[in-house]
């Protein structure tokens, strides 16, 4: 058993016999007779919901041991993604509501993580940036200031907001949580020159 205050991002907790992931957590003390606050952010593993309940600090609640294994991915077709363990090659349909919002930037082959509990998966682990090309926008111009912005879209088929001086072509490091840019890993090089 945990309390409120232990309560940390990425941790999986049972509440109320439901399996919940905490997506975001906040401590606000009290003051004089007032108890403090826990707020936090949780997805329930099972349907996906967002739910932003308050704890007092002194809550108990159960934490849930999740296993983590190796997964590579494989492809995705309709409402999930399948995912390959590849010392057995088992295969894997996890839910596009446990892989949330990192699902645009999965590429075939790529490995990730994956939290099981019980055998059902809980969360798609991606790291906090992604490398990624640029399929198209506006010609570079270097000149501008670099607090000017235009729209890009990337291979993946997002379209994220870019400096100026970005290139089609040109591989980015974005935010997975929020598609944000983030900076530029390479520009374009001529080839045979």
């Amino acid at each position: 058993m945990l309390t409120a205050t232990d309560l940390k991002e990425g941790m999986a907790i049972r509440l109320e016999g439901q399996i919940y992931r905490v997506l975001a957590v906040e401590s606000k003390a009290g003051a004089a007779k007032l108890g403090g606050v826990v707020k936090t952010k949780l997805s329930n593993v099972a349907n996906g919901h967002i739910w932003e309940p308050h704890f007092r600090p002194q809550e108990r609640m159960e934490e849930v041991a999740v296993e983590r294994r190796l997964m590579e991915y494989v492809f995705s077709s309709g409402d999930t993604c399948t995912f390959m363990n590849p010392q057995t090659f088992e295969q894997i349909d996890i839910p596009k509501t446990v892989v949330g919002t990192g699902e645009l930037f999965l590429r075939s082959g790529m490995e990730l993580p994956v939290e099981f509990f019980s055998g059902e998966p809980l969360a798609v682990l991606f790291p906090d940036a992604v490398e990624i090309g640029v399929k198209q926008t506006g010609p570079a111009a270097h000149a501008q200031q670099e607090t000017a912005w235009k729209q890009a879209t990337l291979e993946n088929g997002m379209n994220i907001q870019v400096p100026m001086f970005v290139g089609a072509g040109e591989i980015l490091r974005v935010e997975v949580k929020t598609g944000r840019y983030l900076e530029r890993v390479r520009a374009v090089h001529k080839r045979g020159a």
